[in-house]
Order: C-alpha cells, then sequence, then structure tokens
C-alpha cells in the first residue's frame, strides 16, 4: 500500500476521533508505546488516553496543514510528521502544533509505537 495514503488515512482517523471521542483512541496505541506530550512521557495505552481525556479543553478541532512520511525499518514501519492549528472552542485564535508518530505495521493494521507532541509558540 502507498505510505502516502495509509498517512494520510491514519492522520485523518486519528484527529477526527481525537476531536470526537477522545478515548476511542486508545486501540491506536499498545501497552509499550510512548506519548512525549509538551516534554511529558507517558508510557501504555491506557496512561496516554488518560493524558489526553485530562487536557483542560474539551473540545477542539484540528485543521492539519501538512503531512510528510517516511518507511520507517524492514517491517513495515512508518514516521509521519503533521503539521496544523488546534482551534479550541470558545478562544479567538488557533494554536499552532506540531506531532510525530512512528507507526509500526501488526499484520496489516498500524499502531502508534511512538507520538511526540508540541505546540509551537511564534
Amino acid at each position: 500500500m502507498d505510505p502516502d495514503a495509509v498517512a494520510k488515512a491514519f492522520v485523518e482517523h486519528y484527529y477526527s476521533t481525537f476531536d470526537a471521542n477522545r478515548p476511542g483512541l486508545v486501540s491506536l496505541y499498545q501497552e509499550g508505546s510512548m506519548l512525549t506530550f509538551e516534554g511529558q512521557k507517558i508510557q501504555g495505552s491506557q496512561n496516554i488516553v488518560a493524558k489526553l481525556t485530562s487536557l483542560p479543553f474539551q473540545q477542539c478541532k484540528h485543521n492539519i496543514t501538512t503531512v510528510d512520511c517516511q518507511p520507517s525499518g524492514p517491517a513495515g514501519g512508518m514516521l509521519v510528521f503533521v503539521s496544523g492549528n488546534l482551534q479550541l472552542a470558545g478562544e479567538q485564535h488557533a494554536l499552532k502544533f506540531s506531532q510525530m508518530f512512528h507507526l509500526i505495521s501488526n499484520q496489516g493494521n498500524y499502531y502508534v509505537f511512538n507520538d511526540i507532541f508540541r505546540l509551537n509558540y511564534a
């Protein structure tokens, strides 16, 4: 399958799930997965989703600007780098963000092994 198509489909699924049903992200991670969120490291699918659902906003909308990907390793993994804007409900100005995912292929499906998120301050 075309890596760009896989990356695009993953990004659309991830952010639409994040925006509408954050607890639903649990199936995209495994116990060995790690999230670094603004410098804080969190490991394990349940801990990662607990962090994401505890963020100080309930409603948001991700608007993706760029998606770049590269194949990673002999087992069909993939690096996906995303940049965009995060619009929080009730806020006038969007926040710029960057996020990197290391996806691992598991019998034709992908899960997030590494996830690094940063807000970009100008």
